[in-house]
């Protein structure tokens, strides 16, 4: 993994390694991370989540909702200090954590307490080029959260498991209801992960489409 992390994150590899350290030991504690994944951090969670960066286009802003420890919007944010991020978490001892981390490794990241769908978020947060998430919610739930934060024509980018491409299309016609156009799905890190970050990719609708007669 150590070449994939240096070509993923660059002379900024430092702050990734601080951030898996701090992981490993203040996230178990804090119980934002089982001891069990301590050996898997940088495959299935740091480096998981840093190369949604290709699909980000440079100096975008970008909202993750369900933060939790930082994931995905630590590592974008250490991996692309070009981007403008904004980390939104709703419970105390989670957002605690982020701001201390953020302040540790001066990532410049804003950290905000609440709901994605709460219109005081809305308001603080929105207007985004992105909205990224990881393993917050089935899609018929987290489109509704996702699309508001982003500008339209802005786009959701959901890092999900195996079974994306169902979950998209048992729920198509709920999601298009919520504005959600151009369905589809995103692999990022081939070549350099042993398995590759699966995304679920929409963008918000500029107008509705009509509904057929």
């Amino acid at each position: 993994m150590r070449e994939a992390a240096e070509r993923v994150f660059g002379d900024r590899l430092p702050l990734a390694v601080r951030y898996h350290d701090s992981l490993a030991s203040d996230g178990v504690e804090r119980g934002l991370i089982g001891p069990r994944e301590i050996p898997r951090l940088w495959e299935r969670h740091i480096l998981n989540c840093a190369v949604l960066g290709e699909l980000i286009e440079d100096g975008a802003t970008v909202v993750d909702i369900g933060s939790g420890a930082g994931l995905p919007g630590i590592p974008l944010a250490i991996a692309r200090p070009d981007l403008t991020i904004t980390l939104v978490e709703p419970l105390l001892r989670r957002t605690r954590y982020l701001g201390e981390v953020n302040e540790r490794l001066g990532l410049g990241a804003v950290v905000v307490r609440g709901r994605a769908e709460q219109s005081g978020v809305i308001k603080e947060a929105g207007g985004a080029d992105y909205v990224t998430s990881r393993a917050v919610a089935p899609l018929e739930r987290l489109v509704p959260w996702s699309l508001p934060l982003v500008r339209k024509g802005g786009r959701m980018l959901a890092i999900k498991g195996s079974s994306a491409q169902e979950e998209i299309e048992r729920a198509r016609r709920e999601l298009e209801k919520a504005g959600a156009a151009e369905l589809g799905l995103a692999t990022c890190g081939e070549g350099l992960l042993g398995t590759p970050t699966t995304v679920v990719t929409a963008v918000r609708a500029t107008r509705r489409v009509a509904r057929s007669q």
